[in-house]
């Protein structure tokens, strides 16, 4: 009997013990598979939260490059073509012909003002383009006078083969007891963005020197003002 019951407690320990051993390795397991799940969900979590964010930003930075980019692409398409922007390189002194137009005439009875229409005529077989103030200085047998600029704004303009624009001298003639004299003989026209100049004779009588007035009734425009 005794040992029977030896026997049969060495079975139920040994038993016992399988017992407690399986349910450890499945402990074992389960530990395991959560540690596992744990990095593929934060893993996961990542991908799907971070994904479309990196997304969102590449889109609209893209969005922003290409907009800009075509906006700007297109502003300096369009100016160029509508300021003449056709290849056409600057007229140069040496391809103008300069001479006087027939556009005398009184601006103001109150000052008798007078306006001398300049031509300035591209002679070369290619267009040109022009834009700006161009240098005016009335000459006399003792000096110059450069002439000063009027208020408005300069346009471009481009002159093909053949074409003329101009600009306008505004003076005031000088009269008997109005002032200095400036007995003009000539005047020297520099072309915008040009250091050449060309000499016409001037077609005027004197002009009532003004070089020292804030606002002098002779003056320049801009060509093709």
């Amino acid at each position: 009997m005794r040992q029977f019951h030896a026997a049969t407690a060495l079975a139920v320990t040994s038993a016992l013990a399988l017992t407690l051993t399986a349910c450890g390795n499945g402990s074992g397991n389960d530990a395991s598979g959560d540690q596992s799940s744990t990095p593929a969900s934060s893993s996961s979590a990542t991908a799907t939260g971070g994904a479309p964010a990196e997304n969102a930003g590449a889109t609209k930075d893209a969005g922003s490059s290409t907009g800009g980019s075509g906006t700007s692409t297109s502003t300096g398409g369009t100016g160029g073509t509508s300021g003449g922007g056709t290849g056409a390189g600057r007229c140069h002194t040496a391809g103008l012909g300069f001479s006087f137009g027939s556009g005398d005439g009184k601006v103001s009875s109150s000052d008798d003002q007078q306006q001398l229409a300049v031509v300035l005529k591209n002679k070369t077989s290619a267009a040109c383009t022009v834009q700006g103030f161009p240098g005016v200085d009335l000459k006399s047998s003792g000096g110059s006078w450069s002439l000063t600029r009027s208020g408005a704004t300069p346009k471009k303009v481009t002159l093909a083969a053949g074409s003329s624009t101009t600009f306008t001298i505004t003076f005031l003639p000088w009269n008997e007891g109005s002032g200095t004299e400036f007995k003009a003989t000539s005047v020297v026209v520099t072309p915008p963005n040009e250091t050449t100049s060309t000499t016409l004779a001037w077609p005027g009588g004197s002009v009532l020197l003004q070089d020292g007035a804030t606002h002098p009734g002779t003056y320049t425009g801009p060509v093709g003002g």
